[in-house]
């Protein structure tokens, strides 16, 4: 399967936002988003000059699809399936991305980031409805209870992961038991919910999509 093995560093750079690709590593003064620097290939002097439409709505697109690491095919093949879905095609798009069950298992700090996530899932370590699911792309429904299964519950990186639900909690429409390490999809989210997502312009990325 394609993925993309760059620098992900660059990634943030190139938007000029914190994605949080890297987990805890974002939130530390080791990102080097925190030195302010330039887009990768930018001279310091260079003039900025006024975007174009297109160029507005790509790095919004770009933006979101980074965000929760898909490829350019996979994060298509979402928008088609929120194209066809009735309501509002920016808010399907939303929610068909944060049922994702790498998301699902990055949400509900099982992992520090959905790269991390992913691998989690791909290795054999998440559970849905007490059946082992290893496909990242696996679309979790109302209700479906999400747990970590088997040597996984003994790893310090998950541990240490759940330590961020006494913090910070999890999202208002997932449901978390850190002691046992499972968690629920209790409801589908609603788009004001996604607050770290608050600043896309999901209508910008329908648009490119629409030309």
């Amino acid at each position: 399967m394609a993925r993309y093995i760059g620098p992900v560093c660059r990634l943030c750079r190139t938007e000029q936002k914190k994605l949080f690709l890297k987990g805890n590593r974002c939130k530390s003064d080791k990102c080097p988003m925190n030195r302010k620097r330039l887009p990768p290939g930018k001279a310091p002097k260079a003039r900025m000059g006024k975007k174009s439409d297109y160029a507005v709505q790509l790095r919004e697109k770009q933006m979101l699809k980074r965000s929760y690491g898909l490829l350019e095919a996979q994060f298509r093949n979402t928008f088609e399936k929120a194209l066809a879905m009735p309501g509002k095609t920016g808010e399907n798009l939303f929610i068909l991305l944060e049922r994702r069950l790498d998301n699902v298992v990055y949400r509900l700090h099982f992992a520090t980031s959905r790269a991390q996530a992913r691998q989690f899932v791909l290795h054999g370590h998440i559970a849905v409805n007490g059946k082992r699911v290893n496909i990242g792309s696996y679309s979790v429904k109302a209700g479906d209870q999400i747990a970590v299964i088997g040597a996984a519950k003994k790893l310090d990186l998950v541990k240490n992961a759940l330590q961020e639900v006494g913090r910070a909690g999890v999202m208002p429409w997932l449901e978390v038991n850190p002691d046992e390490m499972t968690g629920r999809l209790a409801a589908y989210p609603h788009r004001q919910d996604i607050t770290d997502m608050a600043d896309i312009r999901e209508q910008l990325v329908v648009e490119l999509y629409s030309k």
